[in-house]
């Protein structure tokens, strides 16, 4: 199995490091690419649907994706301990009607000691926005370092 460093025990600094790629990846919106953070037989909660193992896991971002459109993700450390994260995170996309929304969560990850994902637990509330209201701004793709972030937005 191919490590993906940082590895745990987190400290601050690799907590940060180990958060800012997962965003990173998820704005990629490349399914099979995201799946690898994960182990074989990652569990996770997301909202009320319950998805087992990386196959599930593709499935699941492809469907997010096809429905969540101009999807663009800010994640934030929250705490950390050993091989644990906390995160808070806000997206903006559309639907296909072009109705925006900004859709607010928590997730708890849980680590292997390759650094791979095994648990994540995801609590999520979605916000109607108009398109004036948007702040994610950026090409799609990656964050720019410059951007703010959410305590800067105020999120």
């Amino acid at each position: 199995m191919t490590a993906r460093p940082p590895v745990p025990p987190f400290t601050r600094e690799t907590a940060i490091e180990k958060v800012r790629q997962a965003e990173d990846g998820w704005n990629t919106r490349d399914a099979e690419k995201v799946a690898l953070a994960y182990t074989a037989d990652s569990r996770w909660r997301n909202r009320a649907e319950f998805v087992t193992g990386r196959d599930e896991i593709v499935e699941f971002l492809r469907r997010k994706w096809a429905r969540e459109l101009d999807y663009r993700l800010i994640k934030e450390l929250w705490a950390f301990d050993g091989n644990r994260i906390a995160v808070r995170f806000a997206y903006e996309s559309h639907d296909d009607s072009g109705n925006w929304f900004r859709s607010y969560g928590n997730e708890n990850w849980e680590f292997d000691e390759n650094g791979l994902m095994a648990v994540r637990h995801a609590c999520i509330n979605d916000l109607q926005i108009k398109e004036t209201d948007r702040k994610y701004h950026w090409p799609l793709g990656r964050r720019p370092d410059d951007h703010p972030g959410l305590s800067d937005l105020g999120f």
